[in-house]
């Protein structure tokens, strides 16, 4: 019978992804573990493995598909013995089957996700109040007590806006109501829940897990302007997930900053030294120290010296981490991307510079695996290769600490009560105040300096 392959999942929050490019065509024979097409998420572009065996019957959605659902059949197989004919006829036929099969297993997906929140590579893609749910929003039900099928975030969205699920049609797989259908609600006016309901929604509207404000709509903003002087660009998934998460650090995450200069001309004469002994391969040196790389190491050393800063924060718990797991910040074309440098304070300088070469490259060219971007305990952002001499950087959650690196410039200094010329870097720490206080900051950045100013110690 025929074999239907569907649009995987390629995170925890994925819900749609693009269809970017076919691998195979209508005929060809496939078998477990080979590509067959590329799929493009809001951070990455991965390759798709087949997992059954068979022939490639009917491609059903094609390449540069936009807005494609998780478990959306996406192109058939005939099985052992059977043409391709058949199959892609018996198709229309099957569609319902799966539909009916996928609802059915509905209910436990959604009791699975919570246990997917322990996997901590799992959960750092999800919106920070996903993250501390509480208890879960039974499901929805219409007026004959039907079962309507939607996602905890979904529910929990509608929940805070005072609109009924069951009003809502859903654009999800086999009619799940998402979150987009829920926003989608809300900006419309409809779907509002029942009078009787609503007493105990605003009284609930007091707790902690408020739901964040929506951004300003076009109508809202574009009538500060004149008409044809401005044109519309459709904001794309990365962008969204940045803007969603941005917004949920700073609502949730109490910051502060610490600002120190750090002196960089023991670095850049050990690192200039370091680079000149770099052994060939392949006719060209074995590795190319930045100052980047450098300020890898000594952050990912200064966490393992002050481990009380290297956590994280959940409602109940202080995640202390065993190893300093330091994401970089790399601008990519429409946003931005944080591969992870793992376990840091392990590798030689070498090592973190090729792999950070590596890394992104990658980023750049959208081929990361979640694995390599998701997870961490802390990041760097520098900017001071665009010339910036210093700012505080947003927390990536669950992170409590961001270290921001601006530019090395020549400034007046006073050494043994003359004025010298040295080279200074300003950084700016910035951190979680619930689980990472004032003066450990200090230490923190105290430690980071000292790597810094006498990097010698980083090779030991």
């Amino acid at each position: 019978m025929p074999i239907n392959i569907t649009m995987p999942a390629l995170s925890p929050t994925m819900e749609e992804g693009n269809l970017a490019k076919w691998l195979v065509k209508e005929g060809d024979k496939v078998g477990p573990g080979d590509v067959i097409a590329e799929i493009e998420t809001d951070k990455a572009t991965m390759e798709v493995e087949a997992v059954d065996e068979g022939t490639v019957a009917k491609i059903v959605v094609p390449a540069g598909t936009e807005g494609v659902k998780v478990n959306a059949v996406i192109a058939i197989l005939a099985g052992e013995g059977e043409s391709t004919d058949d199959a892609a006829r018996g198709s229309g036929d099957a569609a319902p089957a799966p539909a009916q099969t996928q609802q059915a297993d509905a209910p436990k997906q959604e009791s699975e996700k919570p246990a997917q929140a322990s996997d901590p590579a799992a959960s750092l893609d999800k919106p920070i109040r996903d993250q501390n749910p509480g208890a879960p929003s039974p499901a929805p039900t219409t007026q004959s007590g039907e079962r309507v099928f939607s996602s905890p975030l979904a529910r929990r969205i509608a929940k805070d806006a005072g609109v009924d699920v069951a009003q809502i049609s859903g654009s999800g797989p086999h009619g799940r109501v998402v979150k987009k259908d829920v926003e989608a609600a809300i900006a419309s006016g409809t779907g509002k829940a029942p009078a009787k309901e609503a007493a105990p929604q605003a009284a609930a509207s007091t707790a902690p897990a408020a739901a964040a404000p929506k951004g300003m709509s076009d109508d809202a903003v574009l009538k500060n302007f004149a008409e044809g002087s401005y044109e519309l660009v459709k904001h794309d998934g990365m962008r969204k997930t940045i803007a969603r998460r941005l917004q949920e650090s700073k609502q949730t995450i109490p910051h502060f900053y610490v600002t120190v200069d750090c002196e960089l001309d023991a670095l850049l004469k050990l690192r200039s030294e370091l680079n000149k002994a770099a052994p060939l391969k392949d006719d060209k040196p074995a590795y190319k120290l930045s100052v980047n790389d450098m300020v890898i190491k000594a952050l990912a050393l200064a966490l393992r010296d002050v481990p009380d800063a290297n956590v994280s924060w959940t409602d109940e718990n202080m995640v202390i981490h065993k190893h300093s797991d330091v994401g970089v910040a790399v601008s990519i074309p429409g946003g931005l991307i944080t591969p992870i440098i793992r376990s840091a304070e392990e590798k030689t300088l070498s090592t973190i510079s090729n792999e950070m070469k590596d890394l992104g490259k990658r980023a750049k060219d959208r081929k990361l695996k979640p694995e390599e971007y998701q997870g961490g305990t802390s990041s760097v952002s520098n900017m001071g290769m665009m010339g910036v001499k210093d700012f505080a950087a947003v927390i990536n959650p669950p992170h409590a600490t961001i270290l921001a690196v601006g530019a090395g410039e020549q400034r007046a200094v006073v050494k043994d009560g003359a004025l010298a010329v040295a080279t200074v870097m300003s950084v700016t720490l910035s951190t979680d105040h619930r689980c990472v206080d004032g003066a450990l900051g200090a230490e923190l950045l105290a430690a980071f300096k000292g790597y810094i100013e006498s990097p010698m110690g980083m090779l030991v």
